[in-house]
C-alpha cells in the first residue's frame, strides 16, 4: 500500500512539473513578476534620491502599466479589483507629480505607492491562508 501512495505521489509531482502552466510555473511566473514590480519601485526611490524626475516617471508607469496585465490578476473578488485601482491610482498620481516635478509630492506619492502595495499583498496572503484552511 505504501508503495502505491509513493508511485502516486511521484506521478503528481512529475505531471506538476510536466504540464504547461501547472500550479509550480504558474507560481514562479508570478514571482518573477512581481520581481519586475519589485524593480520599478527601488528605480522610483533611486529617482526621488537623485532628483531625477525622467526615472521616477519611467519607472511609476511601468509599475502602473504592470497592473493590466493578466500575470496581475491573481484573485477575481472585487476587494482585489478595488486594491488594484488604488495602486495605480498611487502609481500614476506619482507619475504626475513626477512630470510637475515636484519632489516632495512626488515622495508622498511614493510612500501611497507603497502602502498600497503592503496592503494589497496582506490581502492576498489572508485570502489565499483563509482558501488553505477550508
Amino acid at each position: 500500500m505504501k508503495r502505491w501512495i509513493t508511485i502516486g505521489l511521484i506521478g503528481l509531482a512529475s505531471i506538476s512539473w510536466l504540464v504547461p502552466g501547472g500550479y509550480g510555473e504558474a507560481r514562479e511566473e508570478l514571482q518573477d513578476f512581481m520581481h519586475v514590480k519589485l524593480k520599478h519601485s527601488q528605480k522610483v526611490l533611486e529617482g526621488l534620491v537623485l532628483e531625477n524626475f525622467d526615472m521616477i516617471a519611467k519607472h511609476s508607469q511601468e509599475m502602473s502599466l504592470l497592473t493590466l496585465a493578466e500575470t496581475w490578476q491573481v484573485l477575481q473578488t472585487p476587494q482585489y479589483v478595488e486594491f488594484s485601482q488604488k495602486f495605480r491610482n498611487a502609481a500614476d498620481t506619482l507619475t504626475d507629480m513626477a512630470k510637475k516635478r515636484n519632489l516632495e509630492r512626488a515622495t508622498a506619492a511614493y510612500n501611497q505607492v507603497t502602502v498600497k502595495c503592503v496592503e494589497c499583498h496582506k490581502y492576498v496572503r489572508d485570502v489565499r491562508m483563509a482558501g488553505l484552511a477550508k
